[in-house]
């Protein structure tokens, strides 16, 4: 049996959802944020010293790192399954975006979220400049970035509709957390493209599997 450590609104969602796609028995172990920090809870620490989430244990196999699960689960269960040929173009593209996912692609999306919550974090009486200096951080530097993301991903989506070849894999799986938070946060769900990604990943009965094992998840 694997047993899947997920944290409510975090990226662990997507390891349900392909654990839903491959059709493997699995069970859910549930951690809820804290609400005044969004923080998980300590108890991830007896998990994983990060005390992050996503966590896989798979008999004796303990797996965290969305990416680093979703090859585990591809190359022990895959059968083939959710990515494209090896040695292909698709192969390469399918990597990338495997890795991109959670490099280059949530950074700019990290840092929104640090900075929009800036002003609530410091003393009352500095508030105002804290609020401004996240206004400008955002304004010249974050949400700029941001915008050349989608509009990357709006270009790669006009291709096949898919990020890694013309069938839908697991690439499509790790980029739904990025673009489901640059929708709620940054603008991304006015690019037609990528507000139909979305759209049709949602409508995948795999998906709505995993919402109803994992919980109330906030970017449905």
């Amino acid at each position: 049996m694997i047993f899947v450590h997920h944290l409510n609104d975090s990226r662990s969602q997507r390891v349900l959802w392909l654990l839903e796609e491959l059709g493997l028995d699995y069970e859910v172990r549930r951690y809820q944020r804290d609400a005044r920090t969004m923080l998980a809870p300590p108890e991830l620490r007896a998990i994983h010293p990060l005390g992050k989430s996503p966590v896989i244990e798979d008999g004796a196999v303990k797996v965290a790192e969305t990416g680093a699960i979703i090859e585990y689960l591809l190359d022990t269960y895959g059968q083939g399954r959710l990515k494209p040929a090896a040695g292909t173009e698709d192969a390469r593209r399918f990597t990338y975006w495997l890795h991109y996912a959670e490099g280059s692609a949530m950074t700019p999306l990290l840092l929104r979220l640090i900075f929009g919550q800036l002003p609530a974090r410091v003393p009352f009486f500095i508030r105002p400049a804290a609020n401004a200096i996240s206004k400008a951080m955002n304004q010249r530097m974050i949400q700029p970035q941001l915008d050349s993301h989608i509009g990357y991903w709006e270009t790669e989506l006009a291709r096949t509709g898919w990020f890694a070849g013309d069938q839908f894999s697991a690439a499509d799986i790790m980029m739904s957390f990025p673009l489901e938070a640059a929708s709620a946060r940054a603008g991304a769900a006015n690019r037609p493209k990528v507000a139909d990604f979305i759209r049709r990943i949602h409508a995948r009965p795999a998906y709505q599997r995993a919402i109803e094992r994992g919980g109330p998840y906030s970017y449905v």
